[in-house]
């Protein structure tokens, strides 16, 4: 079955092909072992192979997709490994985030992120898998941000990609997207009262157990 991926239309080709190939690998539209091609690609948004062939090349840079010579393009593949290695430094980055957020004692975002979390909550009653996941990661994208640490930011926005790329291609499969949801009150809960250790205690657990069950669920490539 062919991905279902949305036609290329009006000002700057190049960008909206990079940014609709991007999207569709990190949301697990295009899956990770899955061939490329720039015929079929440039058939399916309506464009020309150039900014195809371009987009290719910038994704393959990213290390979303990888091109072997005589062989083709395919959708980089992930391995266990390489899910724990996104977890650890994802761990190390969001609890040093978290750290500065609690240190800082500025509480004018919190809101915000109470009002990200009933949204998602409302999401997945609906089961809207899309905007559970976008929610999700404006949650912690949020947290990064409040940190005002500018090279933690930089170093989160690589690593946030592949956790995004992950957490999409697991959660096609949930069947309870509102567990997803609450799993996030908690920890805004003890961030509202100031527990910092109950806070980095909470995240460290949250983030440990999606990285574990997402490493063992998770089949290796052939």
């Amino acid at each position: 079955m062919k991905p279902n991926l949305p036609q290329v239309k009006n000002m700057s080709i190049r960008e909206q092909s990079l940014d609709t190939l991007r999207e569709a690998i990190l949301s697990g539209e295009l899956k990770p072992g899955q061939s490329l091609t720039e015929m079929d690609l440039s058939r399916q948004l309506g464009v020309s192979r150039a900014p195809i062939r371009e987009a290719l090349r910038i994704l393959n840079s990213e290390g979303l997709v990888e091109t072997i010579p005589y062989h083709g393009t395919t959708v980089t593949r992930l391995t266990k490994d390489d899910i724990e290695e996104i977890y650890s430094m994802r761990m190390l980055l969001e609890s040093y985030a978290l750290e500065r957020v609690m240190a800082a004692g500025d509480t004018a975002k919190f809101p915000q992120l109470r009002t990200m979390v009933a949204d998602m909550v409302s999401a997945g009653d609906r089961g809207d898998l899309s905007a559970v996941n976008a929610l999700d990661r404006a949650f912690h994208d949020a947290l990064i941000e409040m940190s005002r640490h500018h090279l933690l930011a930089a170093i989160w926005q690589t690593v946030a990609m592949k956790v995004r790329q992950v957490i999409a291609l697991v959660n096609r499969r949930n069947t309870d997207l509102t567990r997803i949801a609450h799993n996030h009150s908690p920890l805004l809960d003890a961030m509202e009262g100031g527990d910092t250790a109950r806070a980095q205690q909470i995240l460290r657990a949250h983030i440990a157990t999606a990285g574990d069950l997402i490493a063992e669920d998770w089949a290796e490539p052939r």
